[in-house]
């Protein structure tokens, strides 16, 4: 694995800080009204996608996940102000505002979405990697989902398959404990969920997932085994999200109390305790590190707030490719 270094901890705190502010902009544009439909949040589960970065090779590597889905396209290499603009609904998006927050897309940059069905995106990240063993490829597609997902029929015949055929691919579920608001006790008369993998003799393990350290390190041995031919690996990350499931999740299910324990291993703290213990930045330089997360973010808002909406012609011209299609009036 590449080394983790001082500038690895400066870039994951000015990385996992930008994209928890970026989305707590979008809770607060919510509100306002200005971003439209469903709204769910990454805050607390940064580590997840801070870790697997460090381990993967964004030039051929992709990854594929659920409706929680603003923050890792940016992560990729996506401009953060295109992916506000798609929440917007502007023209200036990623999918030129007719995708939306559920469906955040980049191919340029090796993310494919962005998927509403819930576990409906396993099996498509086992058909990216099918594509690549296919086509000669060593690249290795990161197909994530929440804990809920995981009790979909579509996780056990895309297991079963991709171990067959020994598919370059990493199974990630992602485990904030609550599914959309019923906990992992109550879905399944087991809790580690990582033992799904045993059934299909498939590579598995739980990790810790409010450290990317240890998400890097588990996530690069699943790529070092995807690329030597030898099959996929199935990793159950043990996160927290400390908002509700979407914007309109009252959250009655667990205490607030519950949420501030988490906070106290919040992977952003955590990077930056390490920063500060080994003199990494001064006081003054972590200022101009949220400073510029900061103007950053008002940049993003300002690009999608000054954005046009699309015409009403672009949605035909997205669906139908044939020019004189003979039933639209």
């Amino acid at each position: 694995m590449k080394k983790i270094t001082k500038q690895t901890y400066l870039d994951w705190y000015k990385d996992m800080l930008f994209w928890r502010k970026f989305e707590d902009k979008l809770a607060s544009v919510y509100i306002q009204q200005k971003v439209r439909g469903f709204l769910h949040l990454y805050n607390g589960q940064e580590a997840i996608l801070a870790g697997a970065l460090h381990a993967m090779d964004l030039s051929k590597d992709k990854m594929i996940t659920a409706y929680r889905n603003h923050v890792q396209p940016i992560g990729m290499g996506e401009d953060p102000k295109k992916v506000m603009a798609e929440l917007y609904g502007k023209v200036t998006g990623t999918s030129k505002g007719m995708g939306g927050s559920m469906h955040i897309f980049s191919k340029e940059f090796g993310f494919y979405g962005g998927h509403g069905i819930v576990g409906g995106q396993i099996p498509l990240g086992a058909g990216l990697a099918f594509g690549d063993k296919y086509k000669g490829s060593d690249a290795v597609t990161l197909t994530c989902f929440g804990d809920g997902a995981a009790r979909q029929g579509s996780l056990h015949e895309a297991f079963n398959m991709a171990m067959l055929w020994k598919l370059p691919v990493i199974f990630i579920v992602e485990n904030n404990g609550y599914a959309m608001g019923t906990s992992v006790e109550r879905t399944a008369n087991h809790t580690d969920i990582w033992k799904l993998g045993l059934g299909y003799e498939m590579p598995c393990g739980p990790v810790d997932a409010m450290n990317p350290i240890k998400v890097a390190e588990a996530i690069d041995e699943a790529i070092q085994r995807a690329r030597r031919g030898d099959g996929p690996t199935f990793l159950e990350m043990k996160t927290y999200r400390y908002r509700g499931h979407s914007m309109s999740d009252a959250q009655h299910y667990r205490t607030k109390d519950e949420v501030e324990e988490y906070k106290k291993i919040d992977p952003i703290t955590q990077v930056l305790d390490i920063i500060k213990e080994n003199n990494y930045a001064t006081e003054d330089e972590i200022a101009a590190i949220v400073k510029d997360v900061k103007d950053r973010v008002n940049e993003c808002e300002k690009f999608a707030e000054d954005s046009p909406y699309p015409e009403v012609q672009q949605m035909y011209d997205m669906v139908y490719e044939q020019e004189d299609y003979p039933f639209i009036s």
